[in-house]
């Protein structure tokens, strides 16, 4: 994967059994890592890597024109996110210093193309405020597609199926101290058709594509 690592990444290093193909032990490696630097004094996560769905660039449009109409009537303080970074988290992969090494990305992704799921429709139909701050748009019977997608998603990342897990399908639009009560708004819709894997540099607001996985019901 030529040009994926710039030459001051420290990229991780992952076990044989995660060159192997096994991104859950990845993830929980990753976060490993993160708790001994930190405890070390180390050096701070600069990468953080996701799988996500992403609006299409006219309704992340349309979702960036409600994101300032809300805060404007709620009062809040906090900058929206830009534009093109409005997504729904499915699976938190980890945080570290730098990348992965190009095999990883490689097993993580292969591992998610076996996800098998028709495209299908997401509406987020009302606003609220989480215990963090965060100020979201969310759902309800309107995002069952993305709590199905996420436990389809995570059984191929672990490579078996789990119980469910606990998940609110949501879209953040910005951070505030103040706590604003659920209410409605007008749907947000789309057509969810992919999957993609988010690489976010910290810190410097920028999001790149690592890789688009088109949804289908089959990949045979």
């Amino acid at each position: 994967m030529p040009g994926l690592f710039a030459s001051s990444f420290e990229p991780f290093r992952p076990s044989l059994g995660m060159a192997a193909g096994r991104p859950s032990e990845l993830k929980t490696q990753r976060l490993q890592r993160r708790q001994q630097r930190l405890r070390s004094g180390g050096q701070p996560p600069t990468d953080r890597l996701f799988w996500a769905i992403l609006p299409p660039p006219e309704v992340a449009e349309r979702i960036a024109d409600l994101a300032g109409r809300l805060r404007a009537g709620h009062g809040l303080t906090g900058r929206p996110l830009e534009t093109a970074h409005f997504h729904v988290t499915l699976s938190h992969m980890g945080d570290g210093v730098g990348l992965p090494e190009a095999g990883v990305i490689e097993a993580m992704t292969a591992r998610a193309a076996g996800v098998a799921m028709p495209p299908f429709r997401v509406a987020f139909d009302r606003a609220l405020s989480f215990r963090n701050g965060a100020f979201v748009l969310g759902g309800d019977d309107s995002v069952i597609g993305l709590e199905i997608l996420q436990q389809r998603l995570t059984d191929a990342l672990d490579g078996r199926p789990l119980p469910a897990r606990r998940f609110t399908p949501h879209l953040t639009l910005l951070r505030d101290n103040q706590i604003v009560p659920e209410h409605p708004v007008e749907p947000i819709e789309w057509t969810v058709r992919e999957l993609v894997l988010v690489h976010s540099l910290l810190g410097r607001t920028r999001h790149r594509s690592l890789a688009r996985l088109p949804l289908a019901s089959s990949r045979i």
